[in-house]
């Protein structure tokens, strides 16, 4: 018998409600745990409260009182270790500088199969 394993959890932080849930369906049929949130300040609530998350995918225009560049930061200094995926569509990623510390950006639109593909090697799934 093999050992059970865990699915690897995304927080997805995409304030654009279809390609969330786009995003979010396609990375569940790819055996992903995927919580989604629309803003910097939700996701940040998410983690806080002691959700799960193995990976953080975030957009870079996000409502609210930080972009996904601000988010990434404040997400690194309370996991260190915790892999972060930004994307967008309006910039490129020398336009985010710095990015966080071992850190991948992902220009919109994207393939959502090299999506998966990334984030299984992220979280070694």
């Amino acid at each position: 018998m093999g050992r059970a394993t865990t699915a690897p959890t995304v927080l997805l932080v995409e304030d654009e409600l279809l390609i969330s849930h786009l995003v979010a369906e396609w990375l569940s049929e790819r055996g992903f745990a995927v919580h989604e949130a629309t803003s910097g300040d939700e996701a940040l609530d998410y983690i806080d409260s002691g959700g799960a998350v193995d990976v953080l995918f975030t957009d870079v225009n996000l409502p609210g009182n930080m972009n996904g560049a601000q988010l990434a930061a404040r997400v690194r200094a309370m996991r260190p270790e915790l892999p972060i995926v930004y994307a967008s569509g309006r910039y490129r990623a020398d336009e985010i500088a710095p990015l966080v510390s071992r850190s991948v950006f992902v220009a919109k639109p994207y393939d959502p199969a090299d999506v998966c593909t990334l984030l299984a090697r992220l979280t070694n799934g």
